[in-house]
């Protein structure tokens, strides 16, 4: 079982484990020695938000890659799925990202894609733990913080919004307003150039960074904050990214937040009527909202559901040959377009619906209907599996036993966070929170802060 890797890399506070200066060097030797038994030279590419802790835990992990024996090349503050791209574009190794997402300005983490873009599978990394371990046993020197970046490469992002562009060929902003909330991440360094482009009006915000304000009060954690500068400005759309911009969420002309269940109907549709969606299947999480489902049920669309985390979403795709799939959260993969969840990419694809459509966002995505839902965040001292937990499993039956057929209950650890999140939909809001109540006092009760 890995202990380091989550679902979306490793993550923590920035300067402790394992996100202590030895560790992130550690990690470099590591990854460069896995790497190096392909039997080819170890060329890998970096890129980082815009969090205060990002340099010197780039500039570490560049020290340990290069004692590995690799060779870096750095292409300053990009987003995640930038990385991805250039990984695949130019053969690179691997791509890493320092990144902690959505997550406040004091943690970090580190993200690592493979030489094809992809995502690495968890057996891989459980292998990078092991060598991780043997790299910490065998080097008992402390590391300092390094801050000796080298110099960035500018034509990385300059081929990446090109690839964009190329992407969704033709795309216009058909002289619409719209809003584009930065989240003072990496986004800010990509989308004002990008979104100008694009023959309309752009309204930028939260796109100057400071270390410490990334995903403050804005960005995907905060949707509400675009919807409501749609409203004020009369837009036509808003789009919210989240600290790495491999997510997206949306606001439509009328001020109402668009996750990324309402996208993925939205492109579903599309993709069925030009032919283009694959076994007329989507696939989605086990957080996705039951009215999604039976709205893309109604255009004769069905829906798989995989683990929480894009990385599992693309394992079921591939099995199933689905041509979409996402999270609730604003993860959508394209996988005919790219290798991973990419936000600015997402944003492209809706502006291209609604330009074809000729139809609103709001009018494309009248008819789902979502079933109440809430998600409760338990904080955790330790993540002690839930059903050894007598008090939990009994809440969590009760909640089952009564909703039935006209709701989900949905448990599950956070894979990047001390969070246990309950989940709960029903088409009864009262059960609904109830339930979500009783299921989180009884976790919080054994294993709370």
């Amino acid at each position: 079982m890995r202990k380091l890797f989550g679902t979306d890399g490793i993550r923590a506070v920035a300067g402790e484990a394992p996100l202590d200066a030895k560790t992130v060097h550690a990690v470099g030797v590591a990854l460069a020695r896995k790497l190096a038994e392909a039997g080819r030279p170890v060329r890998v590419v970096l890129g980082m938000d815009t969090r205060e802790s990002g340099p010197w835990i780039t500039s570490t992990l560049i020290g340990g890659l290069r004692e590995g024996g690799a060779e870096a090349e750095f292409a300053g503050v990009i987003t995640t799925p930038a990385i991805a791209f250039l990984a695949k574009k130019h053969g690179f190794s691997a791509g890493v990202v320092i990144s902690a997402s959505h997550n406040p300005w004091q943690d970090n983490g580190i993200k690592v894609f493979g030489g094809d873009g992809y995502k690495l599978p968890d057996e891989v990394e459980l292998e990078i733990e092991r060598e991780i371990e043997r790299v910490l046993a065998t080097d008992v020197e402390v590391r300092e913080q390094r801050s000796d970046l080298p110099p960035v490469n500018e034509k990385f992002r300059r081929e990446y919004v090109q690839f964009l562009l190329s992407a969704v060929p033709g795309i216009s902003l058909d002289n619409r307003c719209v809003v584009i909330d930065c989240a003072n991440g990496a986004a800010s360094t990509i989308a004002p150039q990008l979104f100008e482009s694009l023959q309309g009006t752009v309204e930028v915000t939260h796109a100057s960074p400071d270390g410490r304000n990334i995903n403050a009060n804005c960005g995907a954690l905060h949707p509400e904050v675009v919807a409501q500068e749609v409203k004020k400005l009369g837009a036509s759309l808003g789009f919210t990214f989240d600290g790495d911009a491999d997510r997206a969420l949306f606001a439509d002309e009328h001020g109402n937040v668009v996750n990324g269940d309402a996208v993925m109907l939205a492109c579903a549709r599309d993709l069925q009527a030009r032919g283009e969606l694959a076994n007329d299947v989507v696939v989605a999480t086990t957080m996705s909202n039951m009215g999604f489902e039976a709205a893309l049920k109604r255009s004769g669309i069905s829906m798989l559901r995989a683990p929480v985390g894009d990385k599992y979403v693309l394992e079921e795709m591939r099995k199933s040959g689905a041509s979409l799939g996402g999270e609730q959260s604003g993860h959508i993969l394209f996988p005919a377009r790219a290798t991973t969840g990419d936000g600015l990419l997402t944003a492209l694809v809706v502006l291209d619906v609604v330009h074809r459509s000729g139809k609103t966002l709001s009018e494309l995505i009248a008819d789902l209907k979502s079933y109440p839902q809430v998600i409760v965040n338990v904080k955790v001292r330790e993540k002690r599996p839930l059903d050894s937990i007598p008090s939990v499993v009994s809440a969590i039956r009760t909640a089952e036993d009564e909703l039935k057929d006209s709701g989900r209950v949905v448990i599950r650890y956070s894979g990047t966070e001390a969070l246990a999140r309950v989940m709960i939909e029903a088409e009864s809001e009262a059960a609904m929170r109830r339930h979500a109540d009783a299921i989180a006092d009884a976790i919080r009760a054994e294993l709370g802060i």
